[in-house]
């Protein structure tokens, strides 16, 4: 039987025009009656899942910034805090090539400097707490994960991926959309993150599901015994995903659960 069930947000559970299924609330529901959990598992930030999931934070598990941060009901799971040196060198080689620009993670908010605001809409959806800094020194907070956009062309893998990869694998570094690419420590990411919840909770691969679409996904298919990759999935991660279901714009995240409540996995 499946306790809990673990979803990437954007291209997966979210549709193309980033909105929830339709009958979200109704299924979510139901989840809660039978005692299965739901988890939002995305590279968004903590408090980005609260405030589009607000009603469900005392009931949803909440694996934020590609499993750097995980909380439940509240309380803190897990977390894998970076070295400064590691931000420092991150941050250098992004601010020597034009057009991308850094966002320092931390569990109190994320940080963006002066030079970001002509394109802070398009953080907004993933960071809604973001605060304008001169510089990255003068914050006081503990950093989870970096954030690279290729705000002006869209294309992080061939204009991020190529300056950041070399940092690989001294630190974990993840394409994450067609702006994104993630920074953090080896070994930190949904999977992980997904292997602490499994340890503290003491649910085993064959009791969890997920779904994800990305290669910041990549170990999370690895985690749990019905991995699902979406139709509309990374052609990688539709490798490495155990099953597929169909895509986020036909809200497949719900009708693979039904599915599981109509063959008695949950």
């Amino acid at each position: 039987m499946i306790k809990i069930i673990f979803s990437d947000m954007d291209g997966t559970l979210l549709d193309e025009h980033g909105q929830l299924p339709p009958d979200f609330d109704e299924v979510m529901g139901e989840l809660k009656r039978r005692g299965v959990i739901f988890a939002p598992t995305s590279g968004r930030q903590y408090f980005a899942l609260i405030e589009q999931m607000e009603k469900y934070q005392d009931d949803f598990m909440f694996l934020a910034e590609n499993g750097s941060f995980s909380v439940y009901k509240g309380e803190e799971i897990c977390s894998s805090p970076m070295q400064q040196a590691h931000i420092d060198q991150v941050i250098a080689a992004a601010d020597a090539t034009p057009d991308i620009y850094p966002v320092l993670c931390g569990k109190k908010s994320s940080y963006v400097r002066q030079e970001w605001e002509p394109y802070i809409d398009n953080a907004r959806q993933f960071f809604t707490h973001s605060i304008f800094v001169k510089d990255f020194s003068e914050i006081d907070d503990e950093f989870i994960k970096i954030a690279i956009c290729d705000c002006v062309r869209g294309d992080a893998e061939h204009n991020i991926m190529p300056v950041i990869n070399k940092f690989s694998p001294e630190l974990q570094v993840c394409l994450s959309g067609d702006y994104w690419v993630d920074i953090l420590n080896p070994g930190t990411n949904k999977g992980w993150a997904i292997g602490q919840v499994q340890k503290k909770f003491g649910f085993k691969p064959e009791e969890c599901a997920a779904f994800g679409d990305y290669m910041n996904d990549f170990e999370m298919m690895q985690a749990v015994y019905y991995s699902y990759a979406m139709d509309n999935a990374y052609p990688e991660i539709k490798k490495v995903a155990r099953f597929t279901t169909k895509s986020n714009a036909e809200y497949g995240v719900m009708y693979q659960i039904k599915e599981f409540i109509r063959q008695g996995l949950i």
